[in-house]
């Protein structure tokens, strides 16, 4: 079940920025993981069927796996350790130059 959001959804709200954001890299996860098990389940597919043992598919599947988990790593490191999520605090008010400030 999607989860639920009481309010109306809003990027400026940090509650819900980091709700976003993790959805997004549990997507990026699920990307990756449906990609890349089809692109070993057709290079071993090919290998095993293959006269010579010559693995199949898509001919770099080892780098495209290798430089994606590197990406997913630095995708995670950012939503879970370096991202901050600071409450919007209102800019000060000050005088208008005219009068006293209140």
């Amino acid at each position: 079940m999607p989860p639920r959001w009481s309010r109306k959804p809003d990027r400026k709200d940090p509650e819900f920025r980091r709700l976003d954001d993790r959805m997004t890299f549990a997507t990026h996860v699920a990307t990756f993981g449906a990609i890349n098990s089809g692109l070993w389940f057709f290079r071993v597919f090919g290998e095993k069927t293959s006269e010579l043992a010559i693995p199949g598919g898509v001919p770099g599947t080892p780098w495209i796996t290798a430089v994606w988990a590197l990406a997913l790593l630095a995708h995670g490191v950012f939503i879970f350790a370096i991202a901050r999520y600071p409450d919007p605090t209102p800019p000060k008010k000050s005088g208008t130059g005219f009068g006293p400030s209140s």
